[in-house]
């Protein structure tokens, strides 16, 4: 165990420090800021029970295939934070717990680190994940702003991760106040640094959702994999809306709450289009039986954001906690519909449709 949570507390500052990615958290924990009149969607299907499994519970396995790699559970821990030594302390408690569960693990955006030496260690999570699948994480955008193939290879090192995720964030750049809007001739520059990374490379929204038409353009040009990181959690036109002194996209920000694709229709849409493709199914993923959900619709892993974070900051306990209640929702859903593999549960034809 190390310095920063050997004591098992809080890992969020007492005060604001002004610090961008700290203060992401504090928002994110303190305010409201999910997306307000649009949901993930998947509480629009629902599991047909079958009374009789014929299965027993302690033999049902969460282990999945997932870009050639083998994961004990078809979870991910969403790209969330770092950057700052608060963030850097809270990635090391995810990691952690991610290694001891088996679970996947996303850092978040390492452009502060590949900017400045001195932040790289709030992303050095290898040392408590020495196994687990690890996202390095950067904003497409910053690809229109000087970062190249070489700025994502050393992201990619400085996180020691086999996989990288580009973020698309358009909205919340508009409304963050130092933000960056020229989103034009992404799709080419995307292309060039899928062709010169020697790693996976995938592409995820922020929670406004990836279309299947969208996702095909990204896998055409190369993506690895789709984290479609659809609406119904949080929405980041809310965040930034706390933080901007503008009135004028203060005010706007409100008209944004609901904007956005839901997550059940993104992973139906881009499965669809692409049968083969790699899918990570996140965005307003509550617990166990979403993701199981998430997974009869298409996804290959199911990810959490933002219900993780408040169990990471208060301690050690309480995110392992919800990581085994997790766990356990998921296996006692496939329990329920006679599951007893995850590729099962793929094919199960037990979850149906029931528009409201």
């Amino acid at each position: 165990m190390n310095e920063h949570n050997a004591d098992n507390q809080s890992l969020l500052p007492d005060k604001p420090t002004g610090e961008r990615k700290i203060e992401h958290v504090r928002l994110c924990l303190n305010e409201d800021v999910e997306g307000a009149g649009i949901t993930s969607g998947l509480e629009k299907y629902r599991f047909r029970h079958n009374a009789l499994p014929e299965l027993d519970f302690s033999d049902i396995s969460l282990e999945t295939p997932f870009l050639g790699m083998q994961l004990r559970t078809p979870f991910l821990i969403s790209s969330m934070t770092g950057g700052s030594k608060a963030t850097g302390a809270i990635n090391e408690r995810l990691a952690a717990a991610a290694e001891e569960r088996g679970w996947a693990l996303g850092v978040g955006s390492v452009r502060a680190a590949v900017e400045k030496e001195e932040l790289a260690s709030t992303f050095h999570v290898r040392k408590q994940a020495p196994t687990i699948p690890v996202i390095a994480n950067l904003g497409a955008v910053q690809l229109n702003y000087g970062f190249d193939a070489d700025a994502c290879r050393r992201a990619v090192e400085i996180a020691g991760a086999d996989m990288l995720v580009l973020h698309l964030n358009g909205l919340q750049e508009l409304f963050q106040p130092e933000g960056n809007s020229n989103f034009s001739g992404l799709l080419s520059r995307i292309e060039q640094v899928c062709r010169q990374l020697h790693v996976p490379v995938g592409v995820k929204e922020v929670g406004w959702g990836i279309d299947g038409e969208t996702a095909s353009r990204l896998l055409g040009a190369g993506v690895a994999f789709v984290d479609v990181a659809g609406a119904g959690g949080t929405s980041w036109s809310q965040v930034e809306k706390f933080r901007s002194k503008d009135p004028v996209r203060r005010a706007a920000a409100e008209a944004f709450a609901g904007w956005g694709n839901p997550t059940a229709e993104c992973i139906v849409e881009v499965r669809k289009l692409a049968p083969d493709a790699g899918i990570i199914g996140s965005g307003g993923l509550k617990n166990g039986v979403d993701a199981a959900k998430a997974l009869a619709l298409g996804a290959d892993l199911a990810g959490y954001g933002r219900s993780l974070l408040g169990p990471a900051v208060e301690s050690e306990e309480t995110l392992h906690a919800t990581l085994a209640q997790v766990e356990f929702e998921l296996r006692t859903v496939m329990f329920g519909i006679g599951a007893g593999t995850v590729a099962d549960l793929r094919r199960t034809a037990r979850l149906v449709h029931t528009p409201s």
